[in-house]
């Protein structure tokens, strides 16, 4: 395994970890007991949460065409279906997007490929904390944090001056046309969903994507995360448990391996995707802008003893220097404003600095408001 510079200790890349044979996971990620999967059924080596969550639970799907060319009364059930899964899920899946399913297939073979490359070659994508930009294999600088079981590749893609084709993989020699179509294609997907929230809110349809700083100006980040197979999944997390602190995020999930998991009150869902969907979940600054009426929820990714996994996050965010704060529009005596005004930028710093972890941080800045 290489070492990276920059980073606070030696970086660890969990898929050589993984790839080479060990039957017990190291000290450095394994969570404490109140953090680790709730129930484990060590027959099957699998998570097993039919005992908290029932089977049959899963998050809304939404069929996008009922948006387009459909009835009127049609499209206002689904309006208030997507308004729904806002408020009580903060997630939904949403099917017939528009984007090419073939392009979604070739979106995560083409990661999966990279993943598959020797470590040199990936090693020379090697991230540093100043952007993470990269080939990364953790999240934070503190020394000594309990890590967790994933490596990653985060790029930039909104706004084009932040866009650099050259950090991307030039292997496999698809990888840079694929992701660039892409790209193309959930930016205009983003889009079109800003619409449905914005209406379901009671605004100009345009206002969140004004809000963000309009098409041209948005941010948006792609980071590709890989998930090895793990000895002991009942021990470490994927990903650690979180709300997205950016506008919206829409996740193309693997489509063969679960993992991602969803707070639900006291129990955690481990969602099961939809063939051909996009897995789209509210993030903070949305939470911000709605006043609390969209909800941010807390989730977290879990691991499997069987087979490796990869997933492709997109973060739609607002521009990192434009204020966000609750729409005027949903601001009354009733219901004052629940948030102060911050940049997107300023909110980052807020969490990394002085912010709890977790869905508190978001909440945190409730009682800021309240008593400044």
């Amino acid at each position: 395994m290489m070492a990276c510079q920059d980073w606070p200790e030696p970086v660890i890349r969990v898929q050589a970890l993984a790839e080479s044979g060990l039957t017990t996971i190291p000290e450095r990620f394994i969570k404490p007991k109140s953090q680790r999967p709730t129930v484990y059924s060590h027959a099957s080596n699998q998570p097993n949460y039919s005992q908290t969550t029932g089977e049959d639970v899963n998050i809304p799907v939404i069929d996008m065409k009922h948006f387009y060319g459909m009835e009127e009364g049609r499209r206002e059930e689904e309006l208030h279906r997507v308004a729904a899964a806002c408020q009580e899920w903060g997630f939904f899946q949403v099917v017939n997007h528009g984007v090419s399913h073939e392009l979604m297939k070739s979106a995560r073979e083409v990661w999966r490929e990279f993943f598959h490359q020797p470590i040199e070659v990936k090693e020379e994508y090697a991230n540093t904390p100043l952007t993470y930009e990269g080939y990364g294999s953790r999240l934070g600088v503190k020394k000594g944090a309990v890590l967790d079981w994933s490596d990653y590749f985060f790029l930039h893609y909104m706004p084009c001056s932040l866009r650099d084709q050259n950090k991307w993989p030039n292997l496999p020699t698809s990888l840079r046309n694929v992701i660039s179509e892409y790209g193309e294609e959930i930016v205009k997907l983003g889009g079109r969903v800003l619409e449905i929230l914005s209406e379901n809110l009671g605004l100009k349809k345009d206002f969140l994507l004004n809000a963000f700083g309009g098409e041209k100006h948005l941010g948006a980040c792609l980071r590709v995360n890989f998930y090895p197979k793990c000895p002991q999944p009942d021990l470490t997390m994927g990903l650690s448990s979180h709300s997205d602190p950016g506008g919206m995020t829409i996740l193309l999930p693997d489509e063969n391996v679960s993992g991602l998991q969803v707070r639900r009150g006291d129990d955690w869902i481990t969602v099961k995707p939809t063939p051909n969907a996009f897995i789209i979940n509210i993030g903070d600054q949305i939470q911000v802008l709605s006043n609390a009426v969209y909800k941010s929820i807390e989730h977290r990714v879990i691991v499997n003893s069987d087979k490796d996994r990869v997933s492709l996050a997109f973060f739609y965010n607002p521009r990192s220097d434009i204020p966000i704060e609750p729409a005027k529009e949903l601001v009354t005596e009733d219901r004052p404003a629940l948030y102060p005004s911050k940049t997107f930028d300023e909110y980052r710093l807020y969490i990394r600095t002085k912010g709890p972890s977790g869905k508190a941080q978001v909440e945190s800045l409730i009682s800021k408001c309240h008593s400044s």
